[in-house]
């Protein structure tokens, strides 16, 4: 009952899974503070190409916090202070991984789930799928960190809307929404996040941690600096570029070394 996170390598690809079935995989303390273990080691791994983060069923990406811990572990300002540090560190360390993070979304995605879901760079879900963040119904508010995240995403207004009104909404509304990139059949959320997963690791992997270090820098307003734009053209000196050029001009297929 207490839930894990579990990892799986497949060749360059890692799944992460959210395991507590019992209660739709509803986040525990143990459970954040796995998160942000396990996507630590994670980033220090340099054969890793791409994480896929998944619920443990076809019932639930993720039911949010686990309410039943609250009496205990986030009953008053100072244990929510301490219990909101743990969060925050889950949330940051799968944005702040350099390898691109699909989220395999089936079923519920809410609370505390829909705030891991925007930390990954794709979202991939079912029709069936749910999103809400319900929190106004518990005296609850989003905090700030876990905010920005959601906001990151849809946007300013729309986080609010989701916030202030705690509506339970679709797969469809989460699409038009830009909550998530992509809605395929229930029976098809696996191997279309696989597939997409996949195609990401197929690519130069500098390169996709370039993009996602670039997307992540686009959202601070500062302007960029000198440096951060020769950034760009340090690609040029990879051996991947070498190697993904000349495969192009021969019609073959690239084999990247991340180097």
């Amino acid at each position: 009952m207490s839930g894990e996170i579990l990892t799986q390598r497949d060749g360059s690809i890692a799944t992460v899974t959210l395991s507590a079935p019992a209660r739709l995989n509803a986040m525990n303390l143990d459970m954040w503070r796995g998160i942000a273990e396990t996507f630590a080691t994670l980033n220090s791994e340099e054969n890793l190409r791409c994480i896929i983060l998944r619920g443990s069923s076809e019932k639930a990406f993720a039911a949010g916090a686990d309410i039943a811990e609250f009496e205990r572990e986030r009953f008053d300002r100072d244990s929510a202070r301490a219990y909101g540090t743990v969060m925050a560190a889950a949330l940051d360390a799968i944005q702040n991984c350099r390898h691109p993070v699909v989220a395999m979304i089936h079923g519920a995605c809410v609370g505390g789930g829909l705030e891991l879901a925007c930390c990954c760079d794709m979202r991939i879900c079912g029709e069936g799928s749910r999103f809400g963040v319900p929190v106004k119904n518990l005296g609850l508010v989003v905090a700030l960190n876990e905010m920005q995240a959601v906001a990151g995403v849809v946007g300013r207004a729309t986080a609010v809307e989701i916030a202030l009104e705690g509506r339970i909404f679709g797969a469809g509304e989460a699409l038009r929404k830009n909550l998530v990139n992509r809605v395929v059949p229930d029976n098809l959320v696996t191997a279309e996040a696989i597939a997409t997963a996949q195609r990401i690791a197929a690519g130069a992997p500098l390169v996709a941690r370039w993009h996602k270090a670039f997307a992540r820098r686009l959202a601070d307003p500062a302007p960029l600096t000198e440096a951060e734009i020769e950034e760009s053209y340090a690609c040029f000196d990879t051996a991947d570029f070498q190697t993904g050029y000349k495969a192009f001009l021969a019609k073959e297929k690239p084999e990247f070394e991340g180097r």
